[in-house]
């Protein structure tokens, strides 16, 4: 019996930068487990849609397919939008079975690509001293998701013994640049913030204007394809294959 097929599925993006980075996501995801049959797709604005990856895979027998949502909190997108789209697909393909796994989380492990995307900032910007973080996310209009975005701030604020805020590029307070003034409010004046986002777009690039303006000494590219985060995809479609099973 052939494994179950394979969609990592982004929310989409009209920044041409975000598609690039979940095809090279992907593409690590592929380097990592060439046995299986691994799609991308998007919910919406980017290409290949979900419905046209599904339409792919059943016109090349699969039966099975294991979505891992590539989102970094499980708020609307992975609540309502997901199913949908495997409910539109499963009624359109009858027979053909289709699970979602949980989303890719804010796994404790990615702090160490944060911390190397980190790395990599500071060297860019000539910084050796920090005395303030920033973890700048998304945002939400789920409060769950935000306070899951705080927690993780708090454990990787604890690592580096610095002091640490979540800050938000919509949805909730504060934004990046009010995070990094209140920092410096407080005389502190090497902050750096770190992005907590899978790829680039326009919300990050917002919160980078922002956080600079403030005073931030350097900012952090996204998470990107990394390979712990192609790691944790193959982790998630485990679970997923393992649930299509029949008892």
């Amino acid at each position: 019996m052939a494994a179950p097929a394979l969609v990592a599925l982004a929310h989409g993006s009209r920044d041409p930068r975000s598609s690039a980075t979940v095809t090279a996501l992907v593409d690590e995801v592929k380097a990592l487990r060439p046995d299986l049959r691994i799609e991308k797709a998007f919910l919406d604005l980017s290409r290949p849609s979900f419905d046209t990856v599904v339409d792919r895979l059943v016109r090349a027998g699969h039966d099975e397919i294991v979505v891992v949502p590539l989102l970094l909190v499980a708020a609307f997108h992975a609540k309502v939008d997901v199913p949908e789209a495997i409910a539109n697909a499963t009624a359109r393909h009858p027979g053909l079975k289709i699970t979602a796994t949980d989303v890719l989380g804010l796994e404790p492990r990615f702090l160490e690509v944060l911390d190397e995307r980190m790395r990599e900032s500071l060297r860019a910007a000539r910084v050796r001293e920090l005395d303030a973080l920033v973890l700048a996310a998304a945002g939400s209009s789920d409060p769950l998701a935000n306070q899951a975005v705080a927690r993780l701030a708090r454990v990787w604020g604890s690592h580096h013994k610095l002091p640490i805020t979540a800050a938000y590029a919509a949805a909730a307070p504060p934004a990046t640049g009010e995070a990094v003034r209140q920092f410096r409010a407080e005389g502190r004046r090497h902050i750096a913030v770190a992005s907590l986002f899978l790829a680039p777009g326009t919300l990050l690039d917002r919160a980078t204007e922002l956080a600079l303006e403030a005073g931030a000494v350097a900012v952090s590219a996204p998470l990107g394809a990394h390979p712990e985060i192609a790691r944790t995809v193959l982790a998630r479609y485990a679970v997923g294959a393992v649930e299509l099973v029949p008892v």
